[in-house]
């Protein structure tokens, strides 16, 4: 039997890779059945996913893939643009060698799940790799902020990005470390807004509807 952690990973790895599209709805019953846990297993996995801006949750209508708009994909990228690069002198005051080995064992994941062609994995990786950043800060509400919009981000780059969207085509995080282990404030603040822009260059905005879901058939041997 899955663990509620498990359910949510397969979750979330089937909306990123559009297994599971924008607007599909995320039925308590059908996912009840095809994971073999209770409906209020489920209803935890969906309000966390809510609570990350993946699924919405309306009254008496129950959950869905949320839809983010073209305008909300620009302004949440345009919000990460401004927001992350004024982040990195706080984050410099605290940065230490224990840092460095941290988030490059980070990337060392991220280049795996490239080299696996897991887009899910590395839409995750990705987006804890600027959130955890952001927590080194001494500013916990801007840090909580941008842990929001990297989640946001996550299910846009899901659903408008590419593999560029999140491959080293929009700069390799290894750049940005080794400008903060050499105390380079300014160009890695620089480094920072270029990389958040080519992100957001390399979306394709505008995205169809989804098909119906086999939910049984898409989490076949999940217990």
């Amino acid at each position: 039997m899955l663990s509620d952690e498990a359910i949510y990973k397969k979750i979330l790895k089937s909306i990123v890779e559009h297994q599971l599209p924008p607007g599909a709805r995320l039925p308590e019953d059908k996912l009840s059945e095809a994971f073999g846990r209770s409906r209020t297993s489920i209803r935890k996995v969906l309000q966390r996913l809510a609570l990350e801006r993946i699924v919405t949750i309306e009254p008496n209508k129950g959950a869905h893939v949320n839809r983010p708009s073209e305008q909300e994909a620009q302004e949440i990228l345009d919000s990460r643009i401004m927001l992350e690069p004024l982040l990195i002198p706080e984050i410099m005051k605290y940065w230490s060698k224990a840092n460095s080995k941290y988030f490059r064992a980070m990337l060392k994941e991220e280049k795996q799940a490239e080299a696996n062609e897991d887009q899910a994995a590395l839409i995750q990786l990705t987006a804890q790799f600027h959130y955890e950043l952001a927590a080194l800060s001494d500013n916990s509400v801007m840090a909580d902020f941008i842990q929001q919009l990297c989640y946001r981000s996550s299910l846009i780059i899901a659903v408008f990005g590419s593999r560029h969207s999140v491959s080293c085509d929009c700069g390799d995080h290894l750049e940005l470390i080794e400008l903060m282990d050499n105390e380079q404030n300014k160009q890695a603040q620089d480094w920072m807004k270029q990389h958040l822009i080519h992100i957001k260059s390399s979306l394709k905005l505008g995205v169809s509807d989804g098909q119906k879901i086999n939910f049984q058939q898409l989490f076949a041997n999940s217990e």
